[in-house]
Parts: structure tokens; sequence; C-alpha cells
């Protein structure tokens, strides 16, 4: 049971992820900008880290080091909502989530390059059973891709770098420093940089703190900053930077199945299938990793 519970951490994280779209959906809907709901997630997810913070520790927070992990982890985890959401505005949702994926791929190979080494084979075949779920799932089979604006692919192209440099940057542990501590740090540097590009102005003129703006902030702060940064700090070591942005692809399926339950919107045939595909694709390289883990048990048991 031991050998599943980091991967289970790493796609809950990645599922939080994935209903953060429809909850900036609904916050469109109540008359509120996407830049709005951005802003609110950022913001509200610091105030909820420094909550949290004041509740558990009994002494000011201090780096012990680490700076540089802790600013790249907050610049990142900044990035990667700052360039999504202007990718939104270019393309197509479907496409846009395609395009953001592509992590999977680029997580690997950034883990690849720096751990100088070739991807495993089970890696290549989850990737290449991942790429097409990721088609079928996020129905681009029925997109025209005629006249997009080429801003949109590299907005979404951009993202998925900023996703997967961010996964790997939580792969680096910051001696003495505990996960509730570095949550606070990485959620301060990134909500400074969303007040930068974003919209600051929703705090000062009131309007993040009133309904239903608050809640919509509330929701995307612990789901969009709280839950995964926490998480992803203590999984993706023991995981490690390749595996993990394999199993974030989690995210996909969740964010078709909230879409379709909270929205009501339309899931066909091929979307299902890619579902599937992509759930098939995340545990090829799991199985392999936690049946190569048991037999260097029994190794050694020997």
């Amino acid at each position: 049971m031991k050998l599943w519970i980091y991967p289970l951490m790493v796609v809950f994280a990645a599922s939080c992820y994935g209903t953060l779209s429809t909850m900036v959906k609904l916050a469109i809907r109540d008359g509120y900008t996407a830049s709005e709901a951005i802003a609110s997630q950022y913001i509200m997810g610091f105030l909820l880290a420094l909550v949290i913070y004041l509740l558990t520790q009994r002494k000011l927070p201090r780096l012990h080091g680490g700076f540089k992990i802790i600013l790249l982890a907050g610049i990142f985890t900044a990035t990667t909502g700052i360039v999504y959401g202007q990718a939104l505005i270019y393309l197509p949702a479907s496409l846009a989530v395609v395009m953001l994926f592509q992590f999977t791929w680029v997580g690997t190979l950034i883990d690849c390059i720096l751990r100088k080494r070739l991807p495993k084979r089970p890696e290549v075949i989850s990737l290449i059973i991942l790429f097409i779920g990721t088609i079928l799932a996020a129905g681009v089979l029925d997109v025209d891709l005629s006249g997009i604006d080429w801003r949109g692919w590299v907005y979404g192209f951009a993202a998925a770098v900023s996703f997967s440099f961010n996964m790997n940057v939580n792969t680096k542990q910051v001696e003495g420093m505990n996960t509730t501590t570095r949550l606070l740090f990485v959620s301060f540097i990134a909500a400074i940089m969303i007040a930068i590009f974003q919209t600051p102005e929703i705090v000062w003129n009131g309007k993040l703190f009133m309904e239903p703006l608050f809640f919509y902030g509330l929701a995307l702060g612990l789901l969009g900053i709280i839950v995964p940064i926490y998480f992803f700090v203590i999984a993706v070591p023991k995981v490690g930077g390749a595996m993990s942005s394999i199993l974030s692809a989690m995210e996909l399926p969740v964010a078709v199945v909230v879409s379709v339950i909270v929205l009501s919107e339309a899931l066909s045939g091929l979307q299902i299938v890619g579902i599937v595909v992509i759930l098939l694709g995340m545990f090829v390289p799991t199985l392999a990793s936690i049946s190569k883990s048991k037999k260097q048990q029994a190794t050694l048991g020997k």
C-alpha cells in the first residue's frame, strides 16, 4: 500500500487542478473576468496559506536556504496560470487543454536532460497512449484549426513548459523547511506575480471580499493553490519529475467530467474513450515502477 501513496497524492493534486476551469467559467457566468477569477485564486490561496501557517506554526517563517528553489516554485506556479489564461483568449477551450497537456512529454524531456538519461520504455509507451487519449478526450477532432491566432499556440505551449518546470522544481527539497512554511513562501511569491500581471485592484476596491467572488476565490485558492502545492511538495520528490508529469494527466479527465456535471456540457463517445485511454496511459509506468520496487524488496529480503 505504501508504494501507492505518493503516486495517488500526485493524482489527487492534479485532479484538483482539473476542477479549476469549470469554476473559472462559473465566475465568468456571474459577470467576472477570467483575470479577476485567476487573481482571486492566487490572492485567496496565499491568505489561506497564511491562516494555515499561523494555526500550525509557533514561530516566524524563515528561509533556511533554498531561496532559489522557493523563488522558482512561486514564479512557475504563477506563470502557468497567467499564460494559460492568455491561451484561452486565442484558443478554443478544448485546444488550449491539449496544448497545456504537452507538459506530459515536456516534463519527461526536462527530467531526462537534467538526469542525463534516456526515457524509459514504460515512459515512452505511456506518453504515446496519453497523447492519443488527450486528443480524443478534449474533442479536438471536431475543432476547426483554420484562422487560429499564432499567439494561442505560443501561450498554450508556454503554459505546458511552465507547468513542467514547476513540477521539476517540486522535486527539489529545501533542507530544514517544512511543507507548511514552503507553501506559505511559494503562495506569497505567486500572489505577488499575479498582482503585477493580473487585476490586484479587486483587493483594495473590496470586490474580492464580496459574494460570490469571495467564495470562488476560496474554492480556487484551496483546490488550485493549497492542496496541489502541499501534495506536490510531499509526493513529487518521492515519485520523480517524469512520473509526476505523466500522473498529472489525470487533470484532463477530471476537467471533462466536472464540466459535464456542473456545466451540463456534452460528452461524446470519443471523449469517453479518450478518458479511458488516458487512465490506461497513466498506470503503465506506475505499475512498472511498483513492480520493479517489489522485485527489489524481494531481492533484498533474501
